[in-house]
């Protein structure tokens, strides 16, 4: 095509344009005919049908071409950046766009006399094609639409069935770019359905303690002359928290002024705690849901700047039965729980000045478990024996005798401790179809209270059918 008047087409110029996503997006612009090269099998031809003044966008990828047909000849072709994209012409009727690097550009379309038949704006980034072709049977029944971001990155729209394809689609195609981080692709898809997911945790354990004690305390006085010898012992029960009896008064012997008594601490103790938290939650999948069943505790704290000035402050802690998680339903069964569930409370053993400690079973782990099903998530068998003899030196050590000078504390502790999870795809029902704790309760008259020590009448059945039913035999939670 030969430039006329006073416009000329320059050579280099006239045979460059832009280009942008692997993939034609639609032109959806008026006057143009749209486009969709991402589709196999698309005609990549923009046929542009009537003079148009505006511009209308064209992705494309690095490689790729694109038809230009014009409604009138054209006597002059503007390339801003020839860099990015070359212009090729054919006829005076049509016109080949081709990407050569990644960036930005514009192309305009005049006639002989200098008006405008038609501009494109080309944005030029990677060839996505093969990105959306490895989707498409990875995932032939999502919606997943892929776009450039910037010079390298891309954006994954449209909708994906569960969260475990949205998963799969990202990490494709941060492999298929070369970005083992995944930091240049920008998750946008969107999840038909969020099932939700009611995880129930079953914290046991079952303790059992035994301590025995065996002690003789002497205190006595032996005189002979001006020399008096006063002596007197005490059981200290080093290995476990103390004596756990009272002490025994023996009477002792005494000649004149010498005396020996005795003080005999003896007992066995055994010890069965049984520690049973089932804490119910639900959330939608790939939220994070909190319970607390428990209370809180204050602690003071004193705090001191550098005048000397200190200050007194109160924070709470809790204890009881928490439990956190984050359910995410990878597909149709198969679900992912991230769950911190801990149950604790309040004890004696390492109290500092009257703030008392805490006894706490703690797990904060992430496991996969189909719905319905039920997994050990933590489990722990532990046993503890303590044995301390304490004497006076020498004394202690005489057979039959020593047993006087000596005392023995021993503790042995057993537990074993198991945490199941078992996770629920659930749906919302009816409210007749649920209960309640308090569903058939109904407080006793005051004649059976009075005479009959009952505080309930009925604690049991919640239908209004059953409840008039006669009932048989011992019924209700509350027998006292």
């Amino acid at each position: 095509m030969t430039a006329t008047g006073s416009r000329t087409m320059r050579s280099n110029t006239a045979t460059r344009v832009g280009l942008m996503l692997a993939c034609f997006g639609a032109i959806g612009a008026a006057g143009v005919a749209p486009l969709d090269a991402a589709e196999p099998g698309a005609s990549q031809e923009i046929q542009v049908t009537g003079a148009e003044t505006g511009v209308h966008f064209v992705p494309l990828g690095i490689g790729k071409s694109v038809v230009i047909d014009l409604p009138r000849d054209a006597k002059d072709v503007l390339v801003a950046n020839p860099v990015i994209a070359n212009a090729v012409v054919r006829s005076t009727r049509r016109a080949y766009l081709i990407g050569i690097g990644i960036g930005q550009t514009n192309v305009y379309f005049f006639d002989a006399e200098g008006r405008q038949i038609a501009g494109f704006d080309i944005a030029v980034t990677r060839d996505l094609n093969g990105i959306r072709q490895a989707l498409r049977q990875i995932l032939p029944d999502a919606n997943v639409r892929i776009e450039g971001l910037g010079p390298d990155g891309i954006v994954l729209s449209g909708t994906v069935a569960n969260a475990g394809d949205s998963q799969r689609a990202f990490d494709l195609a941060a492999r298929l770019l070369g970005d083992p981080t995944g930091s240049k692709v920008a998750n946008s898809l969107i999840i038909k359905a969020r099932d939700q997911v009611m995880l129930k945790v079953t914290v046991a354990e079952v303790q059992r303690d035994v301590v025995k004690q065996l002690g003789i305390n002497l205190e006595g006085s032996l005189g002979y002359g001006n020399t008096v010898l006063n002596f007197n012992t005490d059981t200290p029960f080093s290995a476990g928290t103390g004596a756990i009896s009272d002490t025994k008064f023996i009477p002792g012997w005494v000649n004149g002024s010498n005396s020996i008594k005795a003080n005999v601490r003896a007992m066995e103790q055994a010890g069965l705690i049984r520690t049973l938290a089932e804490p119910n939650l639900t959330a939608i999948s790939g939220e994070t849901a909190s319970f607390l069943a428990g209370g809180q505790f204050p602690v003071t704290t004193r705090n001191c700047d550098t005048t000397g000035l200190c200050t007194l402050s109160t924070i709470f802690k809790n204890f009881g039965v928490s439990l956190n998680f984050t359910p995410v339903v990878l597909s149709e069964g198969r679900i992912s729980l991230k769950v911190m569930s801990e149950v604790s409370e309040l004890s004696n053993e390492g109290a500092v000045a009257g703030i008392p400690g805490l006894k706490t079973r703690k797990v904060d782990t992430t496991v996969e478990i189909p719905s319905g099903g039920a997994l050990a998530m933590a489990g722990m068998i532990q046993e503890q024996s303590k044995q301390a003899i304490n004497g006076v030196p020498g004394l202690m050590q005489v057979p039959i005798l020593g047993t006087l000078f000596k005392s023995r504390d021993y503790l042995n502790r057993q537990s074993e401790l198991v945490v199941l999870v078992t996770p629920y795809v659930v749906h919302a029902v009816a409210q007749k179809q649920l209960s309640r704790p308090a569903d058939g309760f109904a407080d006793a008259s005051d004649p059976s209270q009075i005479l009959m020590s009952k505080f309930n009448r009925l604690y049991g059945p919640s239908q209004k059918d059953e409840a008039r039913r006669p009932y048989h035999g011992s019924y209700g939670f509350i027998l006292d």
